[in-house]
This record gives structure tokens, sequence and C-alpha cells, in this order.
């Protein structure tokens, strides 16, 4: 079984630790490539090995998937589309300068018309969106980004780390929809446009991934417990 914190915080600490010394340049990018391989299926993972997504995604019921135990919880559902929609939005558009994964075509596999992370969802849009997508659709449009995430990592120099976020990038992203106006959802283009790709690195193409996984991992437990 995955151990978050035996086997993520010392990596994470690590990769803190050199990610703009350019002589551990190479060290960096293989440590980043690691624990994005933890966030994700064993299956886009060069060496296969078991992740703890793979975890959650093991038994996992389609009722647990979309159930939110609490007001003050999520959903799976919700936890998982907001981690994909982010890394889709910060690994491509930020990062690498391109098109993100999402469009018309994933949009029409997954059964929904979102297009922006969620963080400014009521409870009932949370539940609305978890029981329209499609759990498997939404498992390969992970797979998918997780793909390409793992070609931008492979790709980045050294002088690419200092690099700062573009202004302009930033207003592609509420362009097309991948944030919205409302202040719980824009505040992301201010806290992403502060920061370099380093900074991106750290969070949220990691760290950030790894805490709503760990509340996935516990609202998966409790929501199937009780159903025992």
């Amino acid at each position: 079984m995955f151990q978050v914190a035996s086997d993520w915080n010392p990596k994470q600490a690590r990769l803190r630790e050199i990610v703009l010394k350019q002589d551990k340049f190479d060290e960096a990018v293989a440590l980043c490539l690691q624990l994005h391989s933890i966030v994700h299926c064993s299956q886009i993972a060069p060496e296969k090995t078991n992740s703890f997504l793979d975890e959650i995604w093991s038994g996992l019921t389609g009722e647990a998937f979309v159930t939110m135990p609490t007001a003050k919880d999520v959903t799976i559902a919700w936890n998982v589309w907001h981690i994909t929609r982010i890394e889709d939005i910060v690994s491509n558009i930020l990062i690498s300068e391109d098109n993100q994964v999402l469009n018309e075509e994933w949009l029409k596999r997954l059964g929904v018309d979102v297009r922006d992370t969620g963080n400014s969802m009521t409870d009932d849009e949370i539940i609305s969106l978890s029981r329209a997508v499609d759990m498997d659709a939404l498992r390969e449009y992970r797979n998918a980004v997780g793909t390409k995430t793992k070609s931008v990592l492979s790709a980045l120099s050294e002088s690419d780390m200092k690099r700062k976020v573009k202004r302009e990038n930033l207003e592609r992203i509420l362009a097309e929809g991948g944030v919205t106006e409302h202040k719980d959802s824009v505040w992301l283009l201010d806290f992403w446009g502060r920061k370099n790709i380093a900074g991106l690195l750290l969070m949220p193409i990691t760290r950030h991934q790894i805490l709503h996984l760990s509340d996935s991992m516990k609202l998966k437990k409790k929501i199937m417990s009780e159903v025992v």
C-alpha cells in the first residue's frame, strides 16, 4: 500500500530544495516525474509501479465516486476533475505554451459542458458535475493529460526553470474558460502569475495533486465503510 508521508514528503522536500539549482537540474526533473507518476495511473508511467491514484481507483464504486458525505466535503469525482483541469491548464498553457488537452471532443466523451477548474462551484454544482461526468472517460482524460505533462516535463531546459508566466497566457486561460470571473475562480490567475516554471512544478503540478488525492482516499474509506 502506498504510504503518502513516507514515500512522498521526502521527495517533495528534496524537489523544493534543488528545483532552482542549475547543477541539480536533471535530478529535479527526474524527481518531478517520479512525483507526477504517483498521482497518475501506473499505466501511463514508464516504470509501471503502483501509484496512489491506482489505490483510489481500485474497487471504487460509481456511487462512492459521486457521493458528498457532508456539506463540508466535496466528491471524489470533483477532486479528480479539479486536479486534472488544473494540470491540463498549467502544464499546457502556462509551461509549454501549447493547447490544453480538453476540447470539444473530450467534452462530448466526458458528458459535460464545464470547462473550468470547479473552484467556485456550489455544493449543488459539484454534485451535478459529479453525476454528469462519465467516470471512465474522466479516467481516460486524466491519463491523456498526465501523458502530455510527462512530455512537457521531459522537454524542459535549465533556462526554463526561472522563466516567468506570460500575461497573455493567463489571459488565454480566462478566454478559454479554464477559470471564470467569479472571485473564487479568477484568483488562480494572480496566484499562477506570480510564479516561475519551477514554482509551478512545486504547486500545482506535484503538491496540489497529492492534497486532493489524499482527500479522495479519505472520502473513499468513509463512504465505502458506511456502505459495508
